[in-house]
């Protein structure tokens, strides 16, 4: 191949190697005294995170951690509108910024996070995917028209590793997550406990930790990624909700036992994408002509082709998007390592070109998307800050 191309200056690479999230719950399990065995976890798995990455995280000895994944919560977002979260904001004075994966999307960064592994490795490379062995599109969040999950991901988790070795685990979510898809693909081990609303899931966290055999405890909010989506995340509903969520784990701090750890974190940014930056595949010939499926996210998409006619498409790509978008042959994505090592068996899930947004693009496909799914505000998947950098705050009691 030749030389790979240059990254916009205003991007920001998935960091595998060191400060991202797949260092995080190796570390927690480190934390009370697990440390996993490096090395390969699987065929075609690859190895998880460096003994310095997560060393680099800073996590000292502890009773039991509890890791909390607010989604949609990036670090940018929190700085610029802390004031609606004053106990989070509290904590940024210590506090470290990790980046996410590529894309930038809860599908690959949840089960980066539950695995330490990279999404090239999982396969987990975006909110939709082609399945190479059907051709359909296949969503990873819903999990609708996938495969079995654990056939499509079928490396190990940590929580089943930890198991193993006799480490109790719990996560808590909504009740529908229990054995969801995403669940089973990224998180499976351990026990789930579930709670309907926040408050009730910090309860069920408090439940889990005061129990003897917990070592490390999971909580997950999704309830300010939501508000996002469909308002904006500079919208005055996004900082209520932040202010709810932010109330919650002040509550959880005071209210955990001494040798507690509370490790906050998120799994992306998020940007705010107006109606008139979105532009649809399917009113697009440019875009749409040799073009089989578009998978992937508004931000972030798999442009799959007709066999033959990728150059083509690329180039038709390029001239319509011009300096709105980076657009990439498979093989420079990951000679970029965007992906990290992506594993053979889920090399044809990525797409034949991977574009990502700049600014504040989106490109669309109402040919496969709803209605509700186009209109949405709040975006991630690309790699601007916005939606690459997200916390890493700690409590240690």
């Amino acid at each position: 191949m030749e030389r790979l191309p240059q990254v916009p200056a205003e991007f920001r690479l998935p960091d595998y190697d060191g400060g991202s999230i797949r260092a995080v719950m190796p570390a927690a399990l480190a934390a009370v005294g697990l440390a996993l065995p490096p090395g390969q976890v699987g065929d075609d798995c690859g190895g998880p995170p460096s003994s310095d990455a997560i060393a680099g995280l800073g996590l000292r000895p502890a009773d039991t951690v509890c890791v909390v994944l607010v989604d949609g919560l990036g670090w940018q977002m929190l700085q610029e509108r802390g004031g609606h979260a004053p106990f989070l904001r509290s904590l940024l004075p210590g506090a470290g910024t990790l980046t996410s994966g590529f894309p930038s999307t809860t599908a690959a960064s949840i089960t980066m996070l539950g695995t330490g592994l990279t999404p090239g490795a999982t396969g987990m490379v975006g909110y939709s995917v082609r399945d190479p062995a059907s051709g359909d599109l296949i969503n990873l969040i819903s999990w609708r028209g996938a495969a079995r999950p654990e056939a499509w991901q079928s490396c190990p988790t940590l929580f089943e590793r930890a198991n193993a070795e006799g480490v109790g685990v719990v996560s808590v979510g909504r009740s529908s997550f229990r054995d969801s898809g995403l669940t089973r693909a990224a998180l499976r081990g351990g026990s789930f406990a579930t709670g309907v609303s926040f408050a009730d899931r910090v309860d069920a966290a408090l439940r889990a930790i005061r129990q003897p055999q917990t070592r490390l405890v999971y909580l997950y909010s999704g309830e300010v990624d939501t508000v996002g989506h469909h308002k904006g995340w500079r919208s005055w509903q996004w900082g209520d909700e932040v202010s709810a969520v932010d109330g919650e784990l002040a509550r959880l701090a005071r209210s955990v036992p001494r040798g507690t750890t509370i490790v906050v974190t998120a799994d992306h940014g998020m940007v705010d994408v107006r109606h008139d930056d979105k532009i649809d595949v399917a009113k697009t010939p440019a875009l749409a002509e040799d073009v089989l499926l578009v998978a992937g996210e508004p931000r972030a998409c798999h442009v799959h082709a007709t066999a033959g006619r990728v150059d083509a498409v690329r180039a038709r790509w390029q001239e319509v998007l011009g300096e709105t978008a980076w657009v990439l042959l498979r093989e420079e994505a990951e000679g970029l390592g965007l992906f990290g090592p992506v594993a053979a068996r889920h090399r044809a899930a990525v797409g034949d070109l991977v574009v990502a947004a700049r600014g504040r693009r989106a490109v669309v496909d109402s040919r496969t998307q709803s209605g509700p799914s186009l209109g949405l505000i709040g975006m991630h998947g690309s790699l601007t800050p916005g939606e690459m950098l997200v916390p890493l705050l700690l409590v240690e009691n």
